[in-house]
């Protein structure tokens, strides 16, 4: 485990400077790549448990001042707020897993698709910012043949690299359970 992961290159969608050519459309791929990628054949209460006690792990490790939730359907499954998180964390947690759901994609992706159409998805009237949040950091459980059951979601870091936290996470997770269960998969 690093300090602090490396800052990926590419689109930022906090920048207000110029953006590199294409930028905006590889990191669109990349997050559809992992939406396809990241996914469960099963996912428990357990399976919440290590997901939510890595993501304190790395955080804590990194001194992020993150609050954690994982949530499967109603049920809060995992909930941790590290040292310097803040009341607002809760409501950037709920705004972006609500966007989440809606779309069934990470939150990131929603902003995303919004700006490549060459606008923001908060200027449309039916967007309610008090409810919804399309910055990144929730990220979508989906169980393979199935969908999305639930969702992580991680707030306190900029938008790019709380979503980038969430897939290491999922990514560490994901392989620990495939190399358990063998060749055959879970």
């Amino acid at each position: 485990m690093t300090n602090s992961p490396v800052p990926s290159p590419g689109y930022d969608p906090d920048s207000a400077e110029p953006q590199p050519h294409g930028s905006l459309g590889a990191l669109i791929g990349r997050i559809l790549a992992e939406i396809e990628e990241l996914q469960f054949r099963s996912f428990s209460k357990d399976d919440a448990l290590d997901l939510g006690l890595l993501l304190v792990e790395l955080g804590r490790h990194r001194s992020h001042p993150i609050a954690i939730d994982i949530t499967k359907g109603e049920q809060v499954l995992f909930h941790a707020a590290l040292e310097g998180a803040t009341p607002d964390n809760e409501r950037w947690i709920r705004a972006k897993q609500r966007t989440a759901v809606r779309y069934e994609v990470p939150s990131l992706l929603v902003g995303l698709r919004a700006r490549a159409a060459g606008r923001r998805i908060e200027d449309n009237a039916w967007f309610d910012q008090q409810e919804f949040a399309a910055h990144g950091g929730a990220f979508p459980i989906y169980l393979r043949g199935t969908g999305m059951i639930g969702t992580v979601t991680v707030s306190g870091l900029p938008q790019k690299a709380d979503h980038e936290l969430v897939v290491e996470a999922l990514s560490e997770i994901l392989g620990r359970t495939a190399s358990l269960a063998g060749p055959s998969g879970r």
